[in-house]
This record gives structure tokens, sequence and C-alpha cells, in this order.
């Protein structure tokens, strides 16, 4: 589990491509301090595995649903990725829940710059769009954000000065690309919502319980 707040930008410095089959090597400092081979990392808002670590470098391995559903399969040598490490059941819960499992990608269709926050506006796919509230939680790129608006297919974020200059958010022209990882418990809501074959507030039920 991870909490879309963002531990430090890591430089993309070699990838290697056999088919479906990515192996990508990032320069960190923070979130290999303490890291091992095994451990989950969230790259962009994709939750991976390191397979190796040397000389402040840390490697990972993505497979074809991976590459399918997010922008990892974009990124090249020089490229800046946003990181965090796995939560650990200790730490301070900011942000929110995140499993590192992208819903799909959105692109970036609008900015402004407003006095104290920058205002983006995403476009996501029509399957996602159900899931998006205003003033719920969503992860772009894997950082934790609040929708500010919805229409349709599009939701806006507010982004503050801090978030903007420590994530690769700043760095992301109009049309670019970024993961989204939809709230899970609004996951988990509309589930329900889908299962239920009856509705559970009925006439009968309302005169039942003295209505």
């Amino acid at each position: 589990m991870f909490t879309g707040i963002i531990k430090e930008i890591g430089e993309v410095v070699r990838v290697e491509r056999r088919g479906q089959f990515q192996k990508l090597t990032v320069k960190a400092q923070k979130v290999v301090e303490d890291a091992s081979p095994g451990d989950s990392i969230n790259v962009d808002g994709a939750c991976q595995t390191i397979v190796d670590l040397s000389d402040g470098c840390f490697a990972i391995e993505s497979v074809a649903e991976t590459l399918r559903l997010t922008t990892l399969c974009s990124l090249k040598p020089g490229s800046l990725v946003n990181l965090e490490a796995a939560l650990r059941l200790s730490d301070r819960l900011d942000g929110h829940l995140l499993t590192g499992h992208i819903d799909g990608v959105g692109e970036i269709v609008g900015r402004q710059q407003r006095v104290g926050n920058t205002v983006l506006t995403i476009k996501a796919t029509e399957e996602l769009e159900k899931y998006i509230v205003p003033k719920g939680s969503i992860a772009v790129d894997g950082i934790s954000l609040t929708v500010v608006s919805v229409a349709d297919t599009l939701f806006t974020v507010s982004i503050i000065p801090y978030t903007w200059q420590n994530t690769t958010i700043r760095l992301k022209p109009s049309d670019a690309m970024v993961n989204l990882e939809i709230d899970i418990l609004a996951k988990y809501i509309a589930k329900l919502a889908e299962s239920e074959t009856e509705p559970k507030i009925t006439q009968q039920w309302l005169q039942q319980v003295g209505f």
C-alpha cells in the first residue's frame, strides 16, 4: 500500500525491452536508503517490485499488462518519475490509501495558473467516469489529489505549490498522458451497488419500520 505522498523524483537511466517485457533502472536516493530486492515501490503511480539494487539505482521489471495499462512503456533514459516506497504499518497516513494498481491512463487537456495553486483539467476514460466525484480522492501519476469538479469524462484537480515543485506534474505539458488510480473505496461501493438485485429502501420496508 501507498499514500500518494511522493518522497522524491527519480531519473530513468536505462531501459531494456524484450518483446512485451521491460526492465527499468532508476537513479534515486531516499527510497533506496533501506530498500531491498523484493520490496514494492511506486513508480509514477504503478506498484512495481525492486529486482536489483546497485550504486544508488534500483531496477524494476514490467510485464505486458503493466505496459498496456500505464505510461511506463513510454519512459526513456532521462525521464523523471515520481517515487514512493511502500507504506509501513507504523507510518503516519497522509494522502489516501493507494494500491499502486493503475485503473487507466488519462490525458492532461488544460492548465490554469492561479495565485497559490495550479488547476489541471484531465480527461479520463468513460469506464472511470462513474468513480470520480467532486471532493473525492484520486491519484495522478502516484500523487494523492482531491477532485475539484467533474463534467462527464473531464475532471479538475488543484495542486498546491509544494506538490507542484516536488513532483513531476509541473513537467507535464498539455496532451501528456498520466496514470490514474481511482479511490479504492469508490470501487468497492460501486461494486456493492451493482450487486444489489433489489433496492433496500422500499414502500413495504418503510411501513415496517413505522413510516
